[in-house]
């Protein structure tokens, strides 16, 4: 099990190496689509990506409803625990 924090730490990783995103940018309320500069074939990169790091499978309709850091972490939070 990890902790919210650690998700957080894997997704902020994640989003600074691949997506080259700013890390003081890279906060939970953080918008992924307005904030985070990202788009629908970036979100599809992340899911492919997070299920590289958990190896588990993201179903795309539980990703379809995210649109926070905050969200992000919640989906990976029922996936893992």
């Amino acid at each position: 099990m990890k902790t919210k924090d650690e998700l957080f730490n894997m997704l902020k990783d994640v989003l600074i190496e691949d997506f080259e995103i700013e890390n003081e940018a890279i906060t939970a309320e953080a918008h992924l689509y307005q904030d985070l500069d990202l788009d629908s074939i970036d979100a599809i990169d992340l899911v492919v990506k997070l299920r590289e790091l958990t190896g588990k499978k993201i179903e795309a309709e539980a990703f379809k409803k995210v649109r926070t850091v905050d969200d992000v972490l919640t989906e990976l939070n029922n996936l893992l625990n």
